[in-house]
């Protein structure tokens, strides 16, 4: 169990929290790293945020691939991390095993699915947060709690001892509080081979999203593109959804939902689990998509993933919110929640989902007192030059002292 300190936060595991040592040395010795309860640790039990999940699974024979990579860098696992039932929730609102501390605004939700690992690097508990990213579940968190957080190019980091969930979207991810432990992290998890050299900058800033914002939130976001584009040069604004967003949303969500039923739907029917407010619900719309909607979508998603990676070429970036509000209160209504928070966050966190893109999320704003993250999205096997930039704005925002 974690110590009292740990526990107070809510960010650890009860029923199946475990530790483990790295190597003696190693380019991340002397970084702790905790791990979402949906990747394997050998000898224990993978919860996957439900306690029928938990019941109902064997001890891991071992370690989940990105776990070993970060132990065998060196780091040392400080803990499993509470998640949302399934990863099917972007809150941070377990039934079960409850929510998460948001250290940077305790009223509100910390965010997830990734909920715990956030939790615990924004208390100072761990120094990076490994979880992962399948419609947000790191970025949501990392901009609701202030932190670094990276969504990798899909398929960068394989998934082997992860939970199943929708495999064409899935990638692990991680959170930190600052950019240069987020980048060693990745050096780390993703090799010297997947960077590239980028052109020189060029920065795009949807129309779309800049739509969507309040403005007031609007307002909140102005200072920190400004820092962006101080260092990176002037952003064009583009249009790159012509329909829409929500369509594009719409797209994601149809092609995720029924991949996740393909998942788990055989084991939901069988084990006949027990789930929140919320997630109840979308497991259960998940279990009615029809083979049709999946083939319009699969055409739709073929055609924006053309179109998205024509557009961000190496040395291209999107400039966008992360999401479009501060985390939500807790305790809302899951009905507000889902209208007022999910499907507008949706609309901005599908564009990387449908391409397979990579994206950071930087704590460069904040509004009402409370964070809000500002992304990049860059081509895709750009993972360790989005990273390194990343780094570079980090670096410039302390330099010129820039709140947030």
């Amino acid at each position: 169990m974690p110590p009292a300190e740990a526990q107070a936060t809510g960010a650890f595991c009860r029923p199946n929290n475990v530790t483990a040592t790295g190597a003696t040395d190693g380019p991340l010795a002397g970084l702790s790293f905790v791990a979402k309860d949906m990747f394997d640790i050998a000898g224990s039990v993978t919860g996957n945020g439900n306690p029928d999940w938990l019941r109902t699974h064997e001890p891991a024979p071992r370690h989940a691939w990105a776990v070993a990579r970060l132990l065998d860098a060196g780091a040392e696992l400080v803990g499993r991390t509470v998640c949302d039932e399934l990863c099917y929730s972007l809150t941070g609102e377990n039934t079960y095993y409850g929510a998460p501390l948001n250290p940077a605004a305790p009223d509100r939700v910390s965010g997830g699915s990734s909920s715990g690992s956030a939790s615990a690097v924004a208390a100072g508990l761990a120094d990076i947060g490994l979880g992962s990213d399948c419609g947000g579940s790191i970025r949501v968190p990392a901009s609701y709690c202030g932190l670094f957080g990276f969504r990798p190019s899909h398929g960068a980091i394989p998934l082997d001892g992860c939970a199943p969930f929708a495999p064409s979207f899935d990638s692990v991810g991680w959170m930190a509080r600052d950019a240069s432990t987020l980048l060693r992290a990745g050096e780390a998890l993703l090799g010297a081979a997947s960077g590239q050299e980028l052109a020189p900058p060029r920065l795009l800033k949807p129309r779309e999203a800049l739509e969507a914002l309040a403005p007031d939130v609007a307002g909140a976001l102005e200072p920190a593109f400004h820092l962006v584009e101080e260092l990176l040069g002037p952003a064009e604004t583009i249009e790159i959804a012509p329909e829409g967003l929500s369509a594009w949303s719409a797209t994601f969500r149809t092609l995720q939902a029924a991949e996740i039923w393909s998942s788990l739907g055989g084991w939901i029917e069988d084990t006949q689990p027990r789930f929140g407010p919320g997630v109840e619900e979308r497991f259960r719309l998940a279990g009615t998509v029809e083979q049709e909607a999946v083939a319009t979508a699969t055409i739709e998603r073929a055609r924006i993933v053309d179109a998205l990676r024509r557009l961000i070429v190496p040395g291209t970036f999107l400039v966008l919110p992360t999401v479009p509000r501060i985390a939500p209160l807790k305790g809302l209504p899951v009905a507000e929640v889902e209208v007022a928070y999910r499907h507008l966050a949706m609309n901005l966190l599908c564009i990387a989902g449908l391409a397979g893109l990579p994206q950071v999320s930087l704590p460069l704003a904040r509004h009402e007192g409370c964070p809000l993250g500002v992304s990049l999205v860059g081509a895709a096997g750009s993972d360790l030059s989005l990273l390194g930039i990343a780094q570079r704005i980090d670096r410039h925002r302390h330099v010129e002292n820039v709140p947030g």
